[in-house]
């Protein structure tokens, strides 16, 4: 896997995500956004894998630009949480923000192609 760096960092930022999403459930009891956050930040690796196995290059390209609006969704739920005083790891949102201008950097390479 770590020969697929977008594959190997989806897979360990939804690690992160669950840990994120576990750790505010059970000091705030906070369930409803972090179940947002849980789905749209654990897609986002599904969605890589997905595109993996695409059927076509437009259907690549598809399926990786799903990938990086959940990346973005993801990015809102962590901003939200912040906003409302529930503590999330700066590293956290240094990861999403990194995996989303990875997936955008590929989905413009591409598209110039």
């Amino acid at each position: 896997m770590k020969n697929n760096i977008l594959k190997f960092k989806t897979f360990e930022f939804a690690k992160s995500i669950i840990s994120v999403c576990k750790a505010i459930q059970e000091s705030n009891r906070e369930y409803t956004l972090t179940n947002q956050l849980l789905k749209s930040g654990t897609s986002v690796g599904a969605m890589v894998r997905e595109a993996q196995h695409a059927e076509s290059k437009a259907d690549f390209i598809h399926k990786l630009s799903i990938a990086q609006k959940e990346i973005n969704e993801t990015i809102y739920w962590l901003e939200l949480l912040e906003s409302i005083n529930l503590h999330v790891e700066p590293t956290v949102f240094a990861e999403a923000k990194s995996i989303y201008y990875l997936i955008a950097r590929i989905l413009k390479t591409l598209k110039e192609r």
